[in-house]
C-alpha cells in the first residue's frame, strides 16, 4: 500500500460525501411531489396508466402494484430476447437467445442483478441491449428507490394506513432522477470516448497489418444507467475493464462515485423524512466504517505479490487479472465499491485476486449489500439490521425495543428475520446442491477450495442481486441458468415483501415519546451496535463456508499449494 493509493481512496470518499446531502435533499423533493418542471409529462404518464397519484396505498396494494409491474417487465423482456433474430436494430444478425438463457437474463435485469451468462457483443442485438437491458436498468433502479422510500415513510408516519403510491413513486423517480442524471452522464462518457452509435462493427488494421473487427453500439447510454442504478451489466463481455466502457482514469473515478452516489444520498433522505438528519448520518457512518474496512483488507491483500510466483518484485503487488491503466488501488477500490452496492460491474477479474482479496467481495455480498448497497435495497436492507440491533438493545435493558419512536414488536421481528434468513438459505443451500451433483460441477474450471469459491461466489452474487462473478464458472447451461434465476428472484422479492410489510406495520403505529430508557439511534453507540450485529450475524452464518473456500486456499497458498 502507498500514500498515493490512499490519497486516491480519500478523494473518492470525499466526492461521495460531498454529493450525499444535496442529492438527498433533491430526492426528498422528488418523492414528495415537489418537483414540477416536468409536470405535464408526469401527468401524461398517469393518464396513460389510469392512475391517480394522490390516491395512496397500503403496503399490500403497494406490493401488488410492484409485482404486477415486474411480471409485465419479465414477460416483455423474455419475449424480445426470444425473438431478437426477427426484430430490427440487429446489424450483425444475432440469433434469438435460447430459452434458458433468456429466462436467466430477463430475471437478471428485472431484479437489478445483471448477472450475465453470455458475452454482450456476441449475443445481444442493439434492440435487446436498449429495449430490454437498458430499459430494465431504469425500471429496476427506480423500483429499488421506491421501495426504500416506502419503508422510510412507514417509520416517518404516525397512525397511517398508507405508505405512498407505487405508480407515482416509480414515475417521479424515473422522470426526475434517473433520466436527467443519465443524460448528463451519457454526454460526459461520450466526451471521454465511450461509443454511442447504432453501427454494429467497425474494421481496423492492426500494427501487424491484420484486419480486426471491433464491436460498437449504444454503449454510453447503457453505461450511464448501469452505474447510477447499480445495475452492472456490461455492453461488452469484459465489462468496465473494456476500453469502450471505461476508457480513462476520469471515467473510472466517475463510475465508482456514481455507483455509491444515490445509495449514499438515500441515507440523507432517510434522516430528512424521519425529521432528524442525524439518523441518516448514523446510517451513513455505519456503512462507511464497513466500507473502509473492506477496502483496506482488499487493497492490503492485492498490494502483495503471489508468493507462489518466484522472482517477482513484491512491490508490484498482484497484477494478475487487472488493467495496467488502473493498477492495484483502483482495481481494489472498484471491486469493493461494486460489491458493497448491488452493482456487479468490474474493472478487474475477481477470480484473479489473492484468496483473502477475493473473500472481501464475497463478504460484502453475504452481508446483504447493505454498505450503501444497491439504490434503495441498501437502505431498506440496513434498516432490517437496525431493527435487529434495537431488538438486541431492548433485550439487554429489559424493555420493548423502539426505533424512531415506533415500538418494535413480535410482528416486525418475525418479518425481519424472514427477510434476513432467506439470503443465507439460498446462498448456502444452492451451493450445497451444486457441489454434490456431478453435472453442475463440470462447469467449474478450478479444483479444490478455489473451485468451491467459484460456486459459492455465483450463488452469493445472484442471491444478493449483485451480478459479478468468479469468471471461471461457465454458467450458460440449463442447470445454472435455472437455479441462478431462482436465486435472483428469491433474493429480491423475498426481502422486498417483508420490508414493505414492516413499513405498513410501523406506519400504523403511533410515535412513542422518547424517555430516559430510550436507546438513542443517532449516535456512535448505535453505529457500533449496528455494525457489530451485522458482522456477528454474517460471521456466524457464513464463516464455515468461507473457511472451506478462500480461507483454506489462503493457508494452502502460504504452504506452497495452488489450485
Amino acid at each position: 500500500m502507498t500514500l498515493n493509493g490512499w490519497l486516491q481512496i480519500i478523494i473518492f470518499c470525499a466526492l461521495v460525501l460531498a454529493l450525499t446531502r444535496p442529492l438527498g435533499f433533491y430526492l426528498v423533493r422528488v418523492v414528495q411531489g415537489e418537483m414540477t418542471w416536468l409536470r405535464p409529462v408526469e401527468r401524461g404518464f398517469y393518464r396513460l396508466m389510469g392512475v391517480d397519484p394522490a390516491a395512496e396505498q397500503g403496503w399490500a396494494s403497494y406490493a401488488i402494484g410492484m409485482l404486477v409491474f415486474k411480471l409485465a417487465c419479465f414477460l416483455l423482456g423474455y419475449a424480445l430476447l426470444r425473438t431478437q433474430g426477427l426484430l430490427p436494430l440487429n446489424p450483425v444478425g444475432q440469433d434469438p437467445v435460447p430459452a434458458d438463457l433468456a429466462w436467466n437474463t430477463a430475471i437478471s435485469f428485472l431484479t437489478n442483478t445483471n448477472w450475465q451468462n453470455y458475452g454482450g457483443e456476441t449475443t445481444m442485438s442493439h434492440l435487446s441491449q436498449m429495449a430490454v437491458l437498458t430499459v430494465q436498468n431504469f425500471a429496476s433502479a427506480a423500483a429499488g428507490i421506491a421501495i426504500a422510500v416506502a419503508v422510510v415513510r412507514g417509520f416517518a408516519r404516525r397512525s397511517s394506513k398508507t405508505i405512498g403510491n407505487w405508480w407515482a413513486d416509480l414515475v417521479r423517480i424515473t422522470l426526475y432522477v434517473l433520466i436527467p442524471l443519465s443524460i448528463v452522464y451519457t454526454l460526459v462518457l461520450v466526451w471521454q470516448g465511450v461509443p454511442q452509435t447504432l453501427l454494429g462493427t467497425v474494421d481496423a488494421v492492426t500494427l501487424e497489418g491484420a484486419k480486426q473487427t471491433i464491436s460498437l453500439g449504444p454503449v454510453a447510454s447503457q453505461e450511464a444507467i448501469k452505474m447510477l442504478g447499480t445495475n452492472g451489466g456490461g455492453f461488452f463481455n469484459a465489462n468496465s475493464a473494456h476500453p469502450f466502457e471505461n476508457p480513462t482514469a476520469l471515467t473510472n473515478l466517475l463510475q465508482m462515485v456514481s455507483i455509491f452516489s444515490l445509495g449514499a444520498a438515500l441515507t440523507n433522505l432517510f434522516g430528512r423524512m424521519v425529521g432528524d438528519e442525524r439518523q441518516g448520518w448514523a446510517v451513513f457512518a455505519a456503512m462507511a466504517l464497513m466500507f473502509l474496512a473492506g477496502v483496506a483488507v482488499l487493497y492490503g491483500s492485492e498490494s502483495h505479490a503471489n508468493p507462489l510466483l518466484a522472482g517477482l518484485d513484491p512491490a508490484m503487488g498482484n497484477m494478475e487479472g487487472k488493467e495496467v491503466r488502473f493498477g492495484i488501488v483502483n482495481s481494489a477500490l472498484f471491486a469493493t465499491v461494486t460489491t458493497d452496492a448491488s452493482c456487479g460491474a468490474v474493472n478487474a477479474m475477481h477470480e484473479s485476486f489473492l484468496p483473502l482479496g477475493g473473500m472481501v467481495p464475497m463478504v460484502n455480498m453475504m452481508l446483504g449489500e447493505i454498505i450503501f448497497g444497491g439504490v434503495g435495497s441498501g437502505l431498506y436492507g440496513f434498516l432490517l439490521f437496525a431493527i435487529i440491533a434495537v431488538f438486541v438493545a431492548g433485550l439487554m435493558v429489559g424493555r420493548t425495543p423502539e426505533y424512531l419512536g415506533k415500538k418494535i414488536e413480535q410482528r416486525e421481528v418475525k418479518l425481519t428475520m424472514m427477510a434476513v434468513l432467506v439470503l443465507p438459505l439460498m446462498m448456502l443451500g444452492l451451493t450445497a446442491l451444486a457441489v454434490v451433483l456431478p453435472g453442475p460441477m463440470a462447469a467449474v474450471s478450478a479444483s479444490g477450495p478455489h473451485g468451491f469459491s467459484e460456486v459459492l461466489y455465483a450463488y452469493v452474487s445472484t442471491t444478493a442481486n449483485n451480478g459479478s462473478a468468479f469468471a471461471g464458472l461457465s454458467g450458460n447451461t440449463m442447470f445454472w441458468n435455472t437455479t441462478l434465476g431462482i436465486a435472483m428472484l428469491i433474493g429480491r422479492f423475498f426481502v422486498i415483501i417483508p420490508a414493505l410489510a414492516i413499513a405498513g406495520s410501523v406506519a400504523a403505529k403511533p410515535r412513542v415519546a422518547a424517555s430516559a430508557g430510550t436507546f438513542p439511534t443517532n449516535g456512535p453507540m448505535f453505529v457500533g451496535l449496528a455494525v457489530g450485529v451485522i458482522l456477528i450475524v454474517g460471521g456466524l452464518t457464513f464463516f464455515p463456508s468461507l473457511a472451506l473456500g478462500p480461507v483454506v486456499e489462503h493457508l494452502a497458498m502460504l504452504a506452497g499449494t495452488s489450485f
